[in-house]
């Protein structure tokens, strides 16, 4: 697993303790949902996001790694990939994404390959 992806970068403004559900999330070329869930736990940080309407109530799974940075004011956060790439992820399993490796795996590899 890459660790790396799965870690806040030291400058997206991200501080531990603070909970990133409800924040509305913007992809490089506009806003994609809001944080449905958020893990803070190291080395295996997260954001599920409800894309809602714009991908028919996809959630989509976003490893720490993809926020470029956080704006705590105006409870909002950026995410360095564009709205196509974030659509085109690897399905959202519900069931897997806390436990199964292989699943985290794919996603950071297919996060990995869209920087």
């Amino acid at each position: 697993m890459d660790n790396g992806m799965w870690g806040y970068q030291a400058d997206s403004g991200y501080q531990a303790g603070i909970d990133l559900t409800g924040y509305r999330v913007e992809a490089t070329d506009g806003h994609i949902g809001k944080v449905d869930e958020h893990s803070a736990e190291v080395g295996a940080q997260y954001l599920v996001v409800d894309t809602g309407p714009w991908i028919f109530g996809k959630h989509v799974l976003l490893p720490a790694g993809t926020i470029m940075s956080v704006d705590a004011v105006n409870r909002s956060v950026q995410v360095g990939r564009t709205k196509d790439e974030i659509k085109d992820s690897p399905e959202y399993h519900q069931d897997k994404h806390a436990g199964d490796a292989d699943y985290r795996n794919d996603i950071g590899a297919y996060y990995g390959r869209t920087l």
